[in-house]
């Protein structure tokens, strides 16, 4: 099940060291390595390499905040589900961290903590990083980066709201329906005005 709910490349990614010197443009300007392949789910590489050697693959930029490793949650979330993750904006971004991050366990009063680490958090989420996300899944099985989830859930909802609006549709065709068949019959008032007696004739006198 795991298998199934952890896309292969995500832990190898979250095990690389990133913004090391590359070996081949160690002299460029933009030779550090914070760029990640999910084809070749191999290692960190540079601007350049990724131009020479992954210009049509699958690639995801890592970037850094305090000395530790986040993603852009624009540039994550269609690849793979991040919910149940605390995001973050830095520098106009929002963002989410991929790896723990070292700090003493919240104290009482916090009352948002990773289920995890115990690292307090700003919203009511479940995990402050994908890698806590990753063992909350090897530990419970309850979440998923699995994008198809969410979305055969989302169809299946979909399909239902469909079904019910096309019933009720049907309802409102059959009533008419009969409206038609069956117009509805007036009756017409009594008349108030009372008919107009004949002339009355008087009987003859005898003889």
């Amino acid at each position: 099940m795991e298998a199934s709910l952890v896309p292969p490349w995500l832990e190898p990614m979250l095990r690389t060291a990133f913004f090391t010197v590359c070996r081949t443009h160690g002299d460029a300007a933009r030779s550090e390595c914070n760029m990640y392949c999910l084809d070749c789910n191999d290692q960190a590489f540079c601007f350049y390499c990724r131009s020479s050697k992954h210009k049509d693959h699958q690639v995801i930029q890592i970037r850094r905040s305090s000395y530790h490793d986040v993603v852009r949650v624009g540039e994550i979330q269609n690849i793979m589900d991040i919910s149940g993750v605390q995001t973050y904006v830095i520098n106009s971004a929002r963002v989410v961290f991929l790896n723990e991050r070292p700090q003493p366990r919240s104290g009482k009063g916090v009352a948002h903590i990773c289920e995890i680490c115990g690292r307090s958090l700003l919203d009511p989420f479940r995990f402050c990083s994908l890698g806590c996300k990753l063992a909350g899944i090897k530990r419970d099985g309850n979440a998923s980066f699995t994008l198809e989830i969410k979305n055969e859930a989302f169809m299946e909802r979909k399909e239902g709201i469909s079904r019910q609006v096309s019933s009720r549709k049907q309802e409102e065709l059959r009533e008419d329906s009969q409206h038609d068949i069956y117009p509805p019959t007036t009756h017409k008032p009594p008349s108030s005005a009372r008919r107009r007696k004949g002339v009355p004739h008087r009987a003859p006198f005898g003889s």
